[in-house]
């Protein structure tokens, strides 16, 4: 072999560094093909649907990391200690007792019930109007809803994320509510059977499961509410206004119920509904009231999550 020819097929079997020649390119794909497997494609729920659950519960880390909804707590927690104290106070200097005050004496569960029918059409809606009516325009007027909208959470995400905020929150103060009723009325008044305002005598277990049933009814008022205000909010990017705005409709919608000449749209009211949880203290209990109730709350909360759907879809966000 020449020398010429001896330094062409040196030429031809080295190879340049991070080159492959095509044919072996070729025919390592043929040989490899059969054998390899496409990976496991990953169901396409699985990001998003974990993206929603991480963006939800940071949502609910802050709502409840928040000092002025801790306080708001605190103070709705606070309520029923006072009215327990202070119908332990005023009962037990009086023999003649009537009304509430010798309901709740005659047994520590109903104080739970008159802690709802003072705080369920005032306290208890200003707390959750703060949170929904901060919803979107806090973070709008923060700055903060454009970065949202950033991450890969969408807009129909990111409402339904701060609905169910708002939500949890409206049932967590149910909860605070009936929790610190029950405790003061079990530390202050006897336990035991308990009336109902239809005169027939249930166990206190029995109390207890209506207790439930009328957390559950309120809890379901509340969330209703939320999403008045969780619409309000999506139509400025001043928070306070949205909560104002929640509040006065609440008011407007109390005065209407007043005016008899007006009943014919009563029971179309929100508020109308929030009293309905004291069909529990009938014996059997109203399920007709509060049916009546819960397709009402539902109402409202397609109603006004569409508004709230409507409006921010199509929102023009610049902040």
């Amino acid at each position: 072999m020449s020398t010429a020819e001896s330094a062409t097929a040196t030429e031809q079997g080295r190879r340049t560094p991070g080159l492959v020649p095509v044919a072996e390119t070729m025919r390592t794909a043929q040989r490899h093909a059969p054998e390899s497997s496409p990976p496991a494609e990953r169901p396409a729920s699985t990001g998003p649907a974990r993206a929603f659950w991480r963006l939800l519960g940071s949502e609910l880390g802050l709502t409840f990391r928040r000092p002025r909804n801790l306080v708001m707590l605190g103070v709705l927690a606070a309520v029923p200690v006072i009215i327990g104290v202070a119908l332990r106070a005023f009962g037990s200097g009086e023999e003649g007792m009537g009304g509430i005050i010798q309901a709740v004496a005659g047994n520590s569960l109903m104080l739970t019930f008159v802690s709802f029918s003072f705080l369920v059409l005032l306290l208890m809606p200003v707390a959750v109007s703060v949170v929904g009516g901060d919803s979107i325009a806090g973070e709008a007027g923060a700055g903060t809803l454009r970065y949202l909208l950033a991450a890969p959470a969408g807009r129909t995400r990111l409402l339904v994320v701060k609905y169910l905020n708002a939500a949890v929150y409206g049932y967590a103060v149910t909860a605070v509510v009936a929790l610190s009723a029950l405790v003061t009325g079990l530390l202050l008044f006897p336990t035991g059977p308990v009336t109902l305002l239809s005169g027939t005598t249930i166990s206190m277990g029995e109390g207890l499961v209506r207790i439930a049933i009328s957390v559950g009814y309120i809890g379901t008022a509340m969330a209703a509410l939320a999403a008045v205000a969780l619409a309000l909010s999506t139509f400025t990017e001043v928070s306070i206004g949205a909560i104002a705005a929640t509040m006065v409709l609440l008011i407007v919608c109390q005065v209407l119920r007043a005016i008899p000449e007006l009943s014919s749209i009563t029971p179309y009211l929100l508020p109308t509904k929030f009293t309905n949880f004291d069909a529990v203290l009938r014996s059997p209990i109203d399920f007709r009231a509060l049916g009546d109730g819960l397709l009402a709350f539902g109402a409202y909360i397609g109603l006004f999550g569409s508004i709230a759907w409507a409006r921010f879809s199509g929102k023009d966000i610049t902040s």
